[in-house]
């Protein structure tokens, strides 16, 4: 029987691999050394690669992020662990003025990861818990990666430190050791693609467009439903830039009916954007209005119980598909 790894295993394997086959990638974040990452991602790496290529920083994000870039510019692969992804807003200047501009304002190469702990659903409250994306995601330059399983978190991360241009990886933390995602994990030598998003579950009645730890919660809906006789597809974004346009549009055209759902917040999350792609691209074959389901415009709640309230449940995600498909 293979052995099966955790969604945090899968990012630790994909590191752990990607450093033993390349000398030019490297660490660098706050502990990720000596103490293994907040989260222990990075336990035993400084054991087996050393202090020159795991690098304790201080708390300064942008400082790790601009020393990145450097030696990203230097012809190295750093890979930059955020502690957790709100405290990127620190490095804003240094990711989307510097590593997101340098292609085209220099013609060169920066390719760097910034990769950690984003989303909620695990009591980190309003500091802790945001849904950093949209921030990044209308930077030209950047690529912005969410895997939802353990087995695309090992693949898309490998294939992030490969690519040539910068890209920010956001793990979600509910995920990180949630038994129900044990898998089997792709190979060494495996590497996922960027930009391509994957059906989850297929269906004709109604489509779940959503990504993260959404993904799981749609999913059980979309199973809710099917008791019903309802046919749900739920589409998995996994790279939310560049977003999967044909994918999404096959996902209307099979289904007639599209609900759109994400724990960031509703004003400026990716649901307005994927709404008027879908109303320029696919209008035709709608049979009813977009709908979207998203967090409320408001901080996140630090007390469970209000945490909770604050994020579409899998109940939620499957009343609001019985209005669409009723519609």
């Amino acid at each position: 029987m293979s052995k099966t790894a955790t969604y945090l295993e899968a990012v630790r394997e994909a590191l752990w691999e990607e450093m033993e086959a390349d000398e030019r990638v490297f660490l660098l974040g706050e502990d990720i050394g000596v103490y293994g990452g907040a989260f222990k991602v990075t336990q035993g790496f400084l054991e087996r690669f050393g202090a020159s290529r795991i690098i304790d920083t201080p708390i300064a994000e942008a400082g790790i992020i601009g020393a990145a870039v450097g030696a990203a510019l230097m012809g190295m692969r750093p890979v930059v662990e955020m502690q957790f992804m709100d405290f990127i807003s620190c490095g804003f200047d240094m990711l989307t003025n510097f590593a997101a501009k340098a292609r085209y304002r220099l013609g060169a190469s920066v390719p760097i990861v910034v990769r950690g702990p984003g989303g909620g659903l695990v009591g980190g409250g309003p500091f802790h818990s945001q849904s950093v994306e949209m921030y990044f995601i209308k930077t030209p330059g950047l690529k912005v990666v969410a895997p939802s399983t353990a087995a695309d978190a090992k693949l898309l991360l490998k294939a992030a430190i490969r690519d040539p241009d910068p890209v920010l990886f956001i793990e979600h933390k509910a995920l990180y050791r949630a038994p129900a995602l044990r898998e089997a994990l792709p190979g060494p030598t495996e590497v996922g693609v960027l930009g391509q998003a994957a059906i989850r579950r297929a269906g004709t009645d109604l489509a779940i467009i959503t990504y993260g730890a959404m993904v799981h919660r749609s999913l059980e809906a979309a199973e809710a439903l099917a008791a019903d006789g309802f046919s749900i597809q739920v589409l998995d974004l996994r790279t939310l830039q560049p977003l999967d346009d044909a994918a999404v549009v096959a996902a209307v055209k099979a289904c007639g009916k599209v609900l759109i759902v994400h724990e960031d917040t509703r004003t400026g999350g990716l649901a307005g954007e994927l709404t008027a792609r879908i109303q320029e691209q696919a209008f035709e074959w709608l049979d009813a209005p977009v709908l979207r389901l998203t967090a409320p415009d408001a901080p996140v709640p630090f007390a469970r119980g209000l945490e909770e309230a604050y994020y579409p449940s899998a109940e939620d995600i499957a009343a609001k598909a019985r209005w669409l498909l009723k519609y």
